[in-house]
C-alpha cells in the first residue's frame, strides 16, 4: 500500500485529502507546518508528498529544497491556492514532480499522483540495478599487491589524469578501467569501451572518429565515433597495443587538441573525454621496434597502474572463489555451493595462467559438476589440477 504524506497547515484541506486518498487505498500521513513534515520524511519512508507552498515557519518550497539536501528522493507534488506559472517553474526547478492549484481537481490530482509513484518505483528499480551493476564490478581481494591498486584508483579517479592499466589477461583491467570512472567527477557521464584488438585496422579509425556517409564503399549512413559518443565521459580503449599506426596519430591528435575529424569530413568537432587506456604488451618494447609510438605512450601513461597477476596474489584466491559461488548462484537461481577447506588449499596452490578469468570458469564447472559441497576429488577430475 503506497504512503503519502500530506503537508498542509489548513486541518480542512488534509482532512479533505485524506478522506479522499484512504478510499483510493493509500496510506496517509499528515503534517500541520513544514517543519513537522520534514521530521516525518527524515524519520519514515513516504512514497510521495502532497505538499502546500503557502505554510508559516517553514513554506513548501524550503521543505522541498532541505528534502533534496538531505537526499530524500520522495516524489513531491506541490499544492497552492496562491499558484502562478512562475511558482510552478520554480517548484519543478528545484525538484518538485508536479504542480497542482487549489482546490485540487480529484481526478488531476489521482493521475499526477499515480504517475509520481510510478516515477519513484523506477528510481528504486534504478538505484537497486545500480548497486548490483556496482557489486558485479567489485574489485575482491585483501593481498598488499591488490590494495595498492584500489589505493592508486582512490587517489586517480577523481582527477583527470589519463591512465594506462596494464598486465596479462583475464587479470581484471577492464574492472580497474571501470572504478576510475565510477569514482571520477564524470561518473554521471557515459563509460564507451573500443577493444582495439577486436576491430581490424582498416575500420578502427571509423570506430573511433566516425565517419561521414559515403566517405568509402560502405560507408551508406554517417556514424559517430565512440570519442563523440564518450563525450563528458570516458573513454576506455582496451588492448590498445594493437593499434595500427596510423589510428595512434589520430588518437595522439585527439588528446593534444580536444578534436577530432570523422573519416572523411574536414569539421573539426570538439570533444570532452578522458581516456583510459589498458594493454597486457609490453609498449616499450613495441616502441623500440616502431610498433607503438612514444609520444603517445607518453600521453597515455600519466598514470601507470599494473595490475597483478593472480599467481602473485595468490592469498585472494579464497575471497575470488567465495564470491564466485554466491554471484554463480545466483545466475542459476539456485543456493551457493560450500567448498571443503581441502579443495579451496588445492585451488589456491594452483598458478592460474588464465588468471581471474581461468578461476571463475573452473568455479562454475565445479558448480556444475559438484554435489552439495565441492571436494578435492571434484578440483582433481574437473579443474584439470593435480594434487602434490
Amino acid at each position: 500500500m503506497p504512503k503519502i504524506l500530506i503537508i498542509d497547515d489548513e486541518q480542512s484541506i488534509r482532512n479533505t485529502l485524506k478522506e479522499i486518498l484512504e478510499y483510493e487505498k493509500f496510506e496517509v500521513g499528515e503534517a500541520k507546518n513544514g517543519e513537522e513534515g520534514l521530521k516525518m520524511l527524515t524519520k519514515e519512508k513516504f512514497d510521495a508528498v502532497l505538499c502546500d507552498i503557502k505554510m508559516p515557519k517553514m513554506d513548501g518550497i524550503e521543505v522541498l529544497e532541505k528534502a533534496m539536501e538531505q537526499g530524500i528522493d520522495t516524489q513531491f507534488i506541490m499544492i497552492s491556492a496562491h499558484g502562478t506559472i512562475e511558482t510552478a517553474v520554480d517548484a519543478t526547478k528545484k525538484g518538485a514532480y508536479d504542480f497542482i492549484q487549489k482546490p485540487p481537481d480529484l481526478n488531476r490530482l489521482l493521475v499526477t499522483l499515480r504517475n509520481a509513484l510510478d516515477k519513484s518505483t523506477l528510481v528504486n528499480e534504478t538505484k537497486v540495478l545500480k548497486k548490483k551493476i556496482s557489486k558485479s564490478f567489485d574489485i575482491v581481494g585483501e593481498s598488499e599487491a591488490i590494495s595498492q591498486v584500489k589505493e592508486t584508483i582512490e587517489k586517480v579517479a577523481p582527477t583527470e589524469a589519463r591512465v594506462l592499466i596494464t598486465g596479462e589477461n583475464g587479470t581484471g583491467k577492464e574492472l580497474v578501467a571501470r572504478w576510475l570512472h565510477e569514482k571520477s567527477n564524470r561518473a554521471k557521464g557515459p563509460m564507451v569501451e573500443v577493444n582495439c584488438a577486436a576491430i581490424p585496422s582498416e575500420l578502427i579509425e571509423s570506430e573511433l572518429f566516425g565517419h561521414e556517409k559515403g566517405s568509402f564503399t560502405s560507408a551508406i549512413k554517417q556514424r559517430i565515433g565512440k570519442f563523440e559518443q564518450a563525450n563528458g565521459g570516458t573513454l576506455f580503449l582496451d588492448e590498445i597495443g594493437d593499434m595500427s599506426l596510423s589510428a595512434q596519430a589520430k588518437v595522439l591528435r585527439a588528446l593534444q587538441e580536444n578534436k577530432i575529424t570523422r573519416v572523411g569530413g574536414d569539421k573539426e568537432i570538439k570533444v570532452n573525454v578522458r581516456v583510459v587506456a589498458a594493454t597486457n604488451k609490453d609498449l616499450k618494447t613495441a616502441i623500440e621496434e616502431n610498433k607503438f609510438r612514444e609520444d603517445l605512450y607518453h600521453r597515455l601513461s600519466v598514470i601507470l597502474i599494473k595490475v597483478p597477476a593472480l599467481r602473485d596474489r595468490k592469498e585472494d584466491i579464497p575471497l575470488l572463489v567465495e564470491r564466485f559461488l554466491v554471484d554463480i548462484a545466483a545466475e542459476y537461481g539456485s543456493k551457493p555451493k560450500a567448498i571443503s577447506d581441502k579443495a579451496l588449499e588445492l585451488l589456491q596452490k594452483h598458478d592460474w595462467t588464465g588468471n581471474i578469468r581461468e578461476l571463475r570458469n573452473v568455479v562454475e564447472r565445479l558448480i556444475i559438476m559438484s554435489g552439495t559441497e565441492i571436494t578435492t576429488d571434484d578440483v582433481i577430475r574437473n579443474a584439470d589440477i593435480k594434487q602434490e
